[in-house]
């Protein structure tokens, strides 16, 4: 397929308005000819052989003795109390599941949206620099939102990337309107729109040393002395966060592929895989040494389908949890529910009137004071 260029480059300036985006010529085109081939495929980036990690490859957190956690927390607290921590957010998707608002502005508890919950999480340790990966669909609203509010001087925004979506075909995907369909082509994208922002060197200049990501709806995922600590003490580039499985849970998890211990997506565990069988789910929350940040990776790009207004469209992403494959990695379990849980995902609207109605999370959420 050849594309016009000039054509399709008129249409992205008409929908993006923000300087330094731009479209990747030479990876549309290696993409469209790979999926046209059917070099580029679903199931493409399967691996051939996992095996899920088990307890003797993880930490559980709340099995560390208290000599150990009392240590980890007084070297994390005075980390943090230092300028040594940041924390990050990502806040590119566009909560289809919500009506298509953007979920980091979207009020959770309180009459404070996920955002200002986040910030407030933050603030209640001292000076800890927050920021927000959004994406082109989600910028100008958050900075809009975080205006409104004064809060625009305490959040650093930067913006991921953007990519055109294809047909099964290899085709240009066009919306109803015959407009070329844009999406952010997944969190993997943060290291370097980090780098590409300026703020990665900042904060290298502000004296921060590890950051914090987790997703904007997941309100466990608090800056916690102990493994703020814990990640400083053993050594290791990058601790991950996981959780133990329910049923019916879908999602990366730790596990052996390649002759190494990662995060693997579930579409690239082999056909047939019992995913009953894990113990373990990851949960998108990380802490990194700033140094693997800096660090340029060669990331995996994955085929995946996505239903966009009634058809099926085709987006090449790559996914934050690659970085396990790229460093030595640290996994710890922490508690999934309760009032100590770190993973309350919040993917729809039952999701988020179930986090209202307890009163435990909700006063532990919607509490903290956003001063």
């Amino acid at each position: 397929m050849r594309i016009d260029w000039p054509t399709l480059e008129a249409d992205f300036a008409r929908q993006v308005a923000i300087e330094g985006l731009s479209l990747d010529r030479e990876r549309i085109e290696a993409w469209a000819a790979g999926i046209a081939s059917g070099s580029i495929a679903a199931g493409s980036g399967a691996f051939e052989s996992v095996a899920p990690a088990g307890p003797e490859r993880v930490t559980a957190l709340d099995q560390i003795p208290p000599a150990e956690r009392r240590a980890c927390a007084e070297r994390g607290r005075a980390a943090i109390e230092a300028g040594g921590v940041a924390l990050a957010v990502l806040n590119g998707g566009m909560a289809t599941r919500f009506g298509g608002a953007v979920k980091g502005i979207v009020e959770a508890l309180g009459g404070r949206s996920f955002l200002e919950l986040k910030l407030a999480q933050a603030g209640g340790l001292g000076r800890v620099p927050f920021l927000v990966m959004n994406s082109f669909s989600t910028h100008a609203a958050t900075l809009r939102f975080l205006a409104e509010r004064g809060l625009e001087r305490r959040v650093a925004s930067f913006v991921q990337d953007v990519a055109v979506r294809f047909t099964p075909r290899g085709e240009l995907f066009r919306g109803d309107g015959g407009e070329i369909s844009l999406y952010a082509p997944g969190h993997g994208d943060f290291p370097q729109a980090l780098r590409r922002s300026g703020e990665l060197e900042r904060l290298r200049e502000a004296g921060v040393r590890t950051l914090q990501l987790s997703n904007i709806d997941n309100l466990g995922a608090e800056l916690d002395p102990v493994l703020v600590g814990y990640h400083l003490g053993h050594g290791k580039p990058l601790t991950a966060e996981v959780t133990r499985t329910r049923p019916g849970d879908s999602g990366g998890a730790p596990a052996v592929a390649a002759d190494r211990l990662q995060i693997v997506e579930s579409f690239r565990f082999p056909a047939g895989f019992d995913f009953s069988a894990l113990p373990y789910l990851a949960t998108n929350t990380f802490l990194i040494s700033l140094e693997l940040l800096e660090a340029e990776h060669e990331w995996t790009w994955f085929y995946v389908e996505k239903q966009v207004q009634g058809r099926t469209a085709v987006q090449m992403e790559r996914l934050i949890g690659e970085l396990t494959r790229f460093a030595e990695t640290e996994y710890v379990c922490t508690p999934r529910g309760g009032p100590r849980g770190r993973f309350f995902p919040v993917k729809t609207r039952a999701d988020l009137d179930a986090l209202r109605a307890d009163p435990v999370l909700a006063e532990r959420f919607g509490g903290s004071a956003l001063s």
